[in-house]
């Protein structure tokens, strides 16, 4: 993954932010949405782009595009950084490669002290029962 071609196919736009701020809010547009089309990237593999979609299948919209927003803060340009260090993270995060699990078995030890436990258990609830006059 090369994280300088992958800026280049980012767009970005920038729209009025919600929210309470008076005069501030209604005039200057300091939130930033964050636009990326992984069908068309040419930087990304078949294969990652095959990996980001089965992963970020809730964040896509219906024409597979990743979209991030951020109006964290009053400054546009902030905005525009912290949106791109998520997504660059997320990108990052969603191509690692997961350790495959190598499975274990429970030793024979762990076993007997569970069967003994179980053995107890039961002792002890028997216990709490009327005594059978036969």
């Amino acid at each position: 993954m090369n994280v300088e071609k992958i800026l280049k196919e980012i767009s970005f736009t920038a729209v009025r932010s919600g929210g309470p701020g008076g005069q501030h809010a209604n005039k200057v547009s300091s939130k930033v949405v964050l636009m990326f089309d992984i069908p068309d990237s040419e930087s990304i593999s078949d294969a990652e782009k095959e990996r980001l979609v089965q992963k970020l299948t809730g964040r896509l919209n219906s024409r597979e595009q990743l979209i991030l927003t951020c109006d964290e803060s009053r400054s546009q340009h902030k905005n525009k950084e912290i949106v791109t260090n998520r997504f660059i993270t997320l990108l990052q995060e969603t191509l690692k490669k997961q350790k495959k699990r190598v499975p274990t078995r429970v030793s024979k030890g762990e076993k007997a002290r569970r069967l003994e436990a179980k053995k107890k258990r039961g002792l002890k609830k028997s216990l709490r029962q009327k005594p059978k006059w036969d």
